[in-house]
């Protein structure tokens, strides 16, 4: 009776992360370009509230005991926290200058990019049927961009930069964990004070401090609210990945992903009235069967290599 009701009781801390993560990452980019289109408010300003937020909810929760802080010298994550700035603030700013259709496909491109650096510069390989796989994915990506009535140059180079930045930033998160033995929260925990350091530094220089359109500008009470929600969602999405990744699997939180990334798209064209194309249709269809089928030989492959070693005397 006693594991029945553990087992229950687990089940329904699991069915809540996943719940909590499904809604902040799809209300995370609804808001963002909510504020983006009614507020303008600055995207820099928007990234910085993010992180010094992320940091005060992991404080909080590292001394409610959540997880355990460890000493990490700041020297061995200056990179990591750049990158971070980087992937946070161009994937803000492509969300800003494209629908979210497009933005949400950019994003898609992100396991191309990781795969094309793993080879390049940590000889890594992989399979052909994983190399196949990318094929879909960028035309998928290239077609929906291409038929975009929206589409723009500064928009593609935002997304661009996002793409290429995220992928390095992934790459190098998981180095260093591996390297310093910590897990995402102890790594985030120095991660967004840093990278807070360093776009406080920086945001002066890009956007202005007083008057319309800056930091400290004649702000409506409903868009400073909107923007501290905001920050509070970022936070959370962070939080309830790693839930998810934790309780569960990787496989969990992939699989889960799939099915948000229908629901943003679904949820960009009906809330922004984003015009959406057949060729687009197509598009966002051939994506979609990309990454189904990436995660899937993956997962075949990680299933063989955990076989191959559990054969091993």
């Amino acid at each position: 009776m006693a594991d029945r009701l553990f087992g229950f009781t687990a089940n329904r801390r699991i069915i809540a992360g996943l719940l909590v993560n499904l809604l902040s990452s799809i209300c995370i980019v609804f808001i963002n370009k909510w504020i983006y289109v009614h507020y303008g408010f600055p995207n820099m300003t928007l990234t910085l509230v993010h992180f010094v937020v992320t940091w005060l909810g992991l404080y909080i929760c590292q001394k409610m005991d959540i997880f355990s802080p460890k000493s990490l010298p700041v020297r061995r994550i200056v990179w990591l926290a750049l990158s971070f700035c980087g992937f946070v603030a161009f994937t803000n700013l492509s969300l800003q200058n494209n629908s979210i259709g497009t933005y949400q496909l950019a994003k898609a491109m992100t396991t191309p990019v990781i795969i094309l650096i793993q080879t390049t510069y940590y000889k890594k390989t992989f399979s052909t049927k994983i190399k196949l796989t990318l094929v879909p994915i960028t035309l998928g990506v290239m077609l929906n961009s291409y038929y975009d009535v929206r589409f723009n140059l500064l928009g593609i180079v935002f997304a661009s930069l996002g793409v290429l930045v995220t992928s390095l930033y992934q790459v190098w998160v998981g180095a260093k964990q591996h390297e310093l033995q910590v897990n995402s929260m102890q790594l985030l925990y120095y991660q967004a004070p840093l990278s807070s350091g360093f776009l406080l530094c920086v945001v002066p220089f890009f956007e202005p401090l007083t008057g319309d359109g800056g930091i400290f500008g004649p702000w409506t009470l409903p868009a400073l609210v909107t923007v501290l929600f905001s920050g509070v969602v970022a936070f959370l999405v962070n939080l309830s990945i790693y839930w998810i990744i934790g309780n569960t699997s990787a496989v969990t939180y992939n699989m889960f992903g799939h099915f948000k990334f229908c629901i943003t798209l679904i949820g960009g064209y009906l809330l922004f009235h984003d015009p959406l194309s057949l060729n687009q249709a197509f598009g966002i269809l051939c994506t979609l069967a990309g990454i189904l089928s990436y995660t899937h030989f993956k997962l075949v492959e990680q299933e063989e290599g955990k076989s191959r070693l559990a054969q091993r005397p």
